[in-house]
């Protein structure tokens, strides 16, 4: 259950580290709350997770989720780039989180 919640607080780190680009600097009101209401859940549900997960992998899932998800919404949302040395960085970073899922006992 824990890994669920880390995942699903991996997603929320997705949905606010898009909603920094939607708020303007923070001159938007509402993608502003919708981004600040993220981060609350995120962490949150981080905090959740590591009460039986180790620290050092719960951090690194959660990372590892927000920032691949977050890159390939960029691909997709901005038109970032998407070449094959990004991609395969992506990749590496998912077989990361996978190592630790298989690692980590609980």
């Amino acid at each position: 259950m824990n890994w669920i919640i880390l995942v699903t607080a991996g997603l929320f780190e997705i949905f606010w580290a898009i909603g920094l680009k939607y708020t303007d600097g923070f001159t938007k009101p509402w993608p502003t709350i919708g981004t600040i209401l993220a981060m609350v859940i995120s962490v949150g549900l981080l905090g959740l997770a590591m009460k039986t997960l180790p620290v050092g992998t719960a951090y690194a899932v959660w990372v590892g989720v927000g920032a691949v998800g977050t890159a390939i919404l960029g691909i997709v949302l901005f038109g970032e780039s998407a070449n094959i040395a990004r991609l395969l960085s992506l990749a590496l970073i998912v077989l990361g989180i996978i190592g630790l899922k298989l690692a980590t006992p609980t």
